[in-house]
């Protein structure tokens, strides 16, 4: 019998050691100092500009490129001052830009600014930086800054370039249309979850037609649908969600949306810590264990406080490993929300045994030889290897077979099959950790598949794959080019 266990909030990690802050400065009206007119300077002067600062250039040589920006400001206005810049000048300044080739005129300007309590940047020169600039993506008011904290400029340059690809123009129409919006929506009457789902359908519909400008009468649309849904949004809702066998990148990308709109997920041990990562930080993260012959929270209790906080409003997450609707006793949490009348919808995943199968390089079908794929479970209720098996279905040689959770069993398993009519030469293929870092495969004729996998001892989520189509998947573990392999 297992341990009783009880849901546990899990705290978000902190925060990853940053090389710089990412900020962004509000600099409209604002006065910022220039010192130095080489092109350098003139291409940040331009940046100021868009920002819409007061520029105040100091230089008694300005090149080309700075007559050219002054001339022709951006945004906001810039002032030429044909003279070196004075230590006067930095006075009441929201930032200040040095652009000098010698260190010392460098680290004399930027501790003058520093005494007036200005931010400053020396281009190309680190040391004397409080602040520094990265790449960016302008798609304003919706901007990304890149930064590689000067290690590698053209590698942040290549990242912009394929931000710049992915990214739409008319996402800056859209973005400007947000901003225009917002008071309206806040004075719209509607609910705090309401207003939340209005740029939910906002942003579903700038995805979907990024190049077509927003109107007033995309708002008056919006705003409607909003309301059609504002009791769905305030009543809460539960949304089961299949994470995959671990490895994130194989999260849908209805997923990867869900997790992003939750305010609470209930997740299982089974669940990879990354895949957590795409969620809202300031989503509460609750840890509802369940594992295989170990301490485990009730379903009877997960189904209730999955139930408790929809009611309470709350957009619910259960996130489970895998595929929810295989294995996942999808069933019994459907039926709770259900009997409450709770708003739940399903998002499946990518299956343990479809992410073990693409890690091996192997179909789980075959014209030939395979043209059946059944899925079974190595445990009963009790632990013990379910009495209901279809015994000839395992034994019939053109099928592969995936079993769920059986460690504990296999060996009898093993045995009932082959005493089916199974051949004992049948490749069988063990995967602990599919699509994970310490993924573990071992493989074995399935008559010896028990006592390999007694000796590896692996640990974590264990598939077994038994049927001709994995002889591929022996041969490959036999060349060493899976991460932990332990062949027969």
């Amino acid at each position: 019998m297992n341990d009783a266990r009880r849901p546990v909030e899990s705290r978000p990690p902190r925060m990853e050691d940053l090389a710089r802050l990412p900020v962004f400065f509000a600099l409209a009206g604002k006065r910022v100092v220039v010192a130095g007119g080489h092109p350098a300077a003139a291409w940040k002067v331009e940046l100021l500009s868009a920002a819409g600062a007061k520029v105040e250039v100091f230089t008694d040589s300005p090149s080309e490129e700075m007559q050219a920006v002054v001339m022709d400001a951006p945004r906001g206005p810039i002032v030429m001052h044909l003279r070196s810049w004075a230590a006067d000048d930095l006075a009441g300044a929201a930032m200040a830009i040095g652009d000098f080739s010698d260190d010392a005129k460098a680290a004399c300007f930027a501790a003058a600014a520093r005494a007036q309590g200005v931010p400053v940047n020396v281009i190309d020169k680190p040391k004397f930086c409080d602040f520094a600039f990265g790449a960016i993506v302008n798609r304003s008011p919706l901007v990304i800054g890149i930064s590689t904290d000067g290690a590698a400029p053209v590698f942040g340059q290549a990242i912009r370039a394929k931000l710049e690809a992915m990214l739409p123009q008319g996402f800056s129409a859209w973005a400007n249309a947000a901003r225009r919006w917002r008071d309206a929506v806040k004075s719209s009457g509607l609910s705090f979850e309401a207003r939340r789902r209005f740029w939910q359908l906002f942003t579903a519909r700038a995805i979907r037609f990024p190049d077509q400008a927003p109107e007033q009468a995309d708002y008056a649309s919006l705003l409607a649908q909003t309301r059609g849904q504002a009791h769905a949004a305030e009543a809460g809702s539960v949304t089961l969600v299949g994470a995959g066998p671990g490895d994130p990148e194989l999260l849908t990308l209805r997923a990867v949306r869900a997790l992003q709109s939750a305010d609470v997920i209930l997740f299982d041990d089974l669940v990879a810590p990354e895949v957590l990562d795409f969620a809202r930080r300031e989503a509460k993260k609750m840890l509802v264990g369940k594992t295989g012959y170990g301490p485990s929270c009730k379903q009877d209790e997960i189904n209730a406080l999955m139930v408790s906080l929809a009611k309470a409003g709350r957009r619910v997450v259960r996130l489970k490993g895998g595929e929810p609707l295989i294995f996942g006793r999808a069933s019994e949490e459907i039926e709770a929300c259900r009997a409450a009348n709770i708003a739940f919808e399903i998002v499946p995943g990518i299956t343990s045994a479809q992410g073990a199968a693409a890690r091996l390089g192997v179909s789980l079908t075959e014209r030939a030889t395979a043209r059946r794929v059944q899925y079974i479970i190595g445990h009963d209720r009790d632990g013990k290897l379910p009495d209901d098996i279809d015994w000839s279905s395992v034994a019939d040689a053109a099928a592969t077979t995936v079993v769920y959770m059986p460690k504990k069993t296999i060996g009898e398993l093993a045995a009932r099959a082959i005493a089916q009519g199974l051949d004992p030469q049948t490749p069988a293929v063990a995967i602990a950790g599919a699509t994970r870092a310490n993924e573990t495969v071992v493989t074995a004729p399935i008559g010896q598949i028990a006592e390999k996998l007694n000796e590896a001892a692996l640990t974590g989520p264990v598939l077994i794959l038994i049927g001709r189509a994995m002889a591929g998947a022996m041969q490959n573990a036999g060349e060493g080019t899976r991460s932990q392999l332990a062949s027969a």
